[in-house]
C-alpha cells in the first residue's frame, strides 16, 4: 500500500490520499481517516480499508481518482510529535568524524547513535530550504526512513521491527558549519539541524517485496546533485538495522504512534557508488588529493533523492529541492 499527504490550507496535518502502485493516480481517503497522523493512530482500524481503497486505484475502479502532481504533496506527515534520527551507516560516521578531528565512539559497532530532531515543521519534498547564513555550511543527507505505530518501551529489536508501519526515504538537512561548535558545548545538535523533508510517497513494507528483509531496504539510494550524479550507495549496508534503531530510541520510553526513525545517511565504502552528502564527498577529497574541492549548497544548488525497486519503478516519489535565501 502507498500512501500520500496532499498539502492543505484548512489542516497542517494536510490530507490523506492513498497512490497507485504506479505513482500515476492518487484518491482521497480522507472518509476513512483525514490525515495520515490520525491514520497511524488507528492504525488496526484502517489498514483494512486503505487496502480495499488501493486495490481499486490499482484496478482502475477507484471513484474520484485524479492525476498526481508530486508538487501537491507535503512530506508523509507534515508533523511529527517526534523525529529521531540514527547513524546506522558506520563508513559515514567514520568520514563525517574525521572531518571534524572528533575521535570515533568507543561504541560504535555495539551502540547505535541517534538525535533527536524537530518534527514540528517538516519541509515538502519540493519545497525550497531556506538559508539564514551562507557560511553555516549547508548540506542534504539522503536517508531511509520508517514510521512505526505505538512501541512499548523495552521492546527487543526482533520484536521492533513489527510495529514498522510504513517507509520512506528523506533528505536530513544539516548546517555542517554549526555542528561542531554545538557538540562541544555538551547538549547535542540544535541549529545544526533543521528541518528535514520525506518523499511525497510513504509505503507498507509489503510493498517492497524481497527488498525488505532484516529490517534493511536492499536497494540503492539514488542521489543527483546540480543534476548531476553524485550517489547510489546501497541502502542494505546498515551496521544497525531498523529494529535495533527503534529499540535504541524506545530504551527507556515507549514510541507513540506517527513516531519517525532515520537510518542516517546512507554510505557505502565502494567509492565508486559516491555519496548521499557533500560532508563525505569533501572528506574523500581531502584523503585522496589532499584539498576539499566541493563548497557547501549554495543559492540555487538543487538536490534530487529517490529510489527504484528492481523494476526500475520509482517506489517513493522524488524529493527535489533547491537553496534559497531565508
Amino acid at each position: 500500500m502507498k500512501l500520500g499527504t496532499l498539502k492543505s490550507e484548512s489542516s497542517l496535518d494536510g490530507q490523506l490520499v492513498v497512490v497507485s502502485k504506479d505513482n500515476q493516480w492518487a484518491v482521497k481517503a480522507t472518509s476513512i481517516a483525514p490525515n495520515l497522523r490520525q491514520a497511524l493512530e488507528q492504525w488496526n482500524d484502517v489498514k483494512e480499508p486503505l487496502s480495499a481503497l488501493y486495490n481499486l486505484l490499482n484496478e482502475e475502479k477507484a471513484e474520484d481518482r485524479f492525476a498526481v502532481d508530486e508538487s501537491q504533496f507535503h512530506s508523509p506527515l507534515p508533523r511529527s510529535f517526534q523525529w529521531a534520527d540514527g547513524s546506522a551507516y558506520i563508513h559515514h560516521i567514520k568520514l563525517v568524524r574525521k572531518s571534524r578531528n572528533a575521535p570515533l565512539p568507543e561504541t560504535l559497532e555495539t551502540v547505535p547513535l541517534m538525535y533527536q530532531g524537530g518534527g514540528d515543521n517538516f519541509l515538502a519534498p519540493t519545497e525550497d530550504i531556506p538559508q539564514v547564513d551562507f557560511s553555516h555550511g549547508t548540506d542534504f543527507e539522503g536517508e531511509v526512513a520508517v514510521i512505526v505505530g505505538d512501541v512499548p518501551m523495552g521492546v527487543s529489536p526482533d520484536e521492533a521491527l513489527s510495529y514498522v508501519k510504513l517507509i520512506m526515504i528523506c533528505n536530513d538537512v544539516s548546517l555542517r558549519g554549526l555542528i561542531p561548535d554545538e557538540l562541544k558545548a555538551g547538549f547535542g545538535f540544535f541549529h545544526g539541524k533543521p528541518s528535514s523533508a520525506f518523499s511525497p510517497f510513504a509505503v507498507t513494507p509489503d510493498e517492497m517485496g524481497e527488498a525488505w528483509k532484516g529490517g534493511r531496504v536492499h536497494l540503492p539510494l539514488l542521489v543527483n546533485y546540480n543534476e548531476e550524479f553524485f550517489g547510489n550507495a546501497d541502502a542494505g549496508a546498515m551496521h544497525f538495522h531498523f529494529g535495533e534503531l527503534i529499540a535504541h530510541a524506545a530504551r527507556t520510553r515507549k514510541l507513540m504512534a506517527g513516531t519517525i526513525i532515520g537510518s542516517g545517511t546512507v554510505s557505502n565504502e565502494d567509492m565508486e557508488r559516491g555519496s548521499s552528502c557533500l560532508a563525505e564527498r569533501r572528506m574523500l577529497e581531502k584523503i585522496h588529493e589532499g584539498v576539499i574541492k566541493t563548497p557547501f549548497m549554495k543559492e540555487g544548488d538543487a538536490v534530487e533523492i529517490k529510489m527504484y525497486n528492481e523494476k526500475n519503478e520509482s517506489i517513493f516519489g522524488t524529493i527535489k529541492q533547491k537553496v534559497v535565501k531565508a
